[in-house]
């Protein structure tokens, strides 16, 4: 009770103070040494023990309450729209003289960095605190994320010139049908974030235990998940008839477009787990699939050198047999798979609902501090 005093005297219920102990690293065995069945068992008592009256009593009467931000999903298809239309503009020469497009497409980039900052840093997609992995974490993660993006405007270009020898023309048409559709991925992005989060937090309210508890938000991951990647067929194709591009078949999807779902599917499930404070595996995911794409630009390019042929040949036939593009699909897909099968693991847990979204590493933030508090159960003894 002392060492877990503010999460006990703040919780609203047993289940909070269960998702806290989680989080600390409190397990059944450790609670078996306190002559309970459980987690939730000790959190219980403990609940029942530490009064609350007090601490309310300790905040200031005067103090505004914390108020949900609102209107928020009104700047959720904003970076879409406006990306769809400069790409639009830029890509129609019959509209206005080449200088004239290049400044609307400026002036429609900064427009779309604006929209895409606000609705990051705000509403479901917000990430709220550093977590562990702290000032690496803001370098890494940029980094891993402009590479990303740099690969997809002009990756391929790069690799068909390293492979075939032949630098051949940029598909401006392309590239901008990508931005198209990771600025459109923006709004079901943020509806599947807040459906979840919404959903996940009824679920903790209401559920007996942790073991219910995950049983329960498991299908609702599942569900989150499946309904964002449903939504990515529809946004290649509104892509591609903003921009009036013609696949490669009637109907089919080209390479580029698959490996631009694939992105946005990675980059949705990393934030989703940045979110719920599980930065450092986020980034983790995007730094490999950044080092794949990486990894077979390097092994193009070292081909090209005296005796490094073999070297390129699978990268060669590979190339001829699917093109460019299906290195950053395949990248992208099997990161965002990854990630996506570990939050769902991680994400089921209480703690990583019970913490304001963005906390460290989905640990519950500690309200203040306590002297002579231990959280590491190798030092939480039983009672004599």
């Amino acid at each position: 009770m002392h060492r877990h005093h503010d999460l006990c005297a703040r919780a609203v219920d047993p289940l909070e103070i269960a998702a806290g102990l989680e989080a600390h690293g409190v397990t059944d065995r450790t609670a078996a040494r306190f002559r309970h069945r459980d987690v939730f068992a000790l959190a219980e008592e403990l609940y029942a023990r530490v009064p609350r009256a007090e601490d309310r009593a300790e905040e200031p009467a005067d103090a505004p309450a914390p108020r949900p931000e609102r209107g928020s999903w009104a700047l959720w298809p904003l970076p879409g729209a406006l990306c769809a239309v400069t790409a639009w503009a830029v890509l129609r020469p019959d509209i206005a003289p080449p200088a004239v497009r290049a400044a609307l497409g400026v002036a429609g980039a900064v427009l779309v960095g604006v929209a895409l900052w606000l609705c990051l840093s705000r509403g479901p997609l917000r990430i709220a605190g550093r977590g562990r992995a702290g000032r690496l974490a803001d370098l890494a993660g940029p980094l891993c994320l402009g590479w990303l993006l740099g690969y997809a405007a002009c990756g391929d270009w790069l690799l068909t010139g390293l492979v075939t020898g032949e630098r051949g023309a940029y598909d401006t048409a392309r590239a901008a049908e990508t931005a198209v559709v990771l600025a459109l991925a923006t709004a079901p992005a943020a509806g599947c974030a807040r459906w979840f989060a919404v959903r996940a937090r009824r679920r903790l309210t209401g559920s007996r235990g942790l073991e219910e508890f995950a049983a329960g938000v498991r299908p609702l991951f599942v569900l989150t998940a499946l309904g964002f990647l449903a939504a990515l067929a529809p946004l290649v194709l509104a892509a591609r008839l903003v921009l009036r591009l013609s696949p490669s078949g009637t109907g089919s999807v080209t390479a580029a477009e698959a490996a631009a779902a694939a992105l946005a599917a990675l980059l949705f499930a990393a934030r989703l787990l940045a979110v719920h404070g599980f930065r450092a595996a986020a980034i983790s995911g995007l730094a490999a699939a950044g080092a794949a794409e990486a990894a077979v630009e390097v092994t193009a390019l070292a081909a090209r050198l005296p005796g490094g042929a073999p070297l390129g040949a699978p990268v060669a036939r590979l190339i001829a047999a699917h093109g460019a593009a299906v290195v950053p699909a395949a990248a992208c897909a099997a990161a965002a798979l990854g990630l996506l099968g570990y939050a769902r693991a991680v994400l089921s847990r209480a703690s990583a609902h019970n913490a304001t979204p963005g906390a460290p590493d989905g640990h519950t933030p500690r309200r203040g501090p306590h002297r002579g508090d231990s959280t590491h159960p190798a030092r939480c003894e039983a009672p004599q």
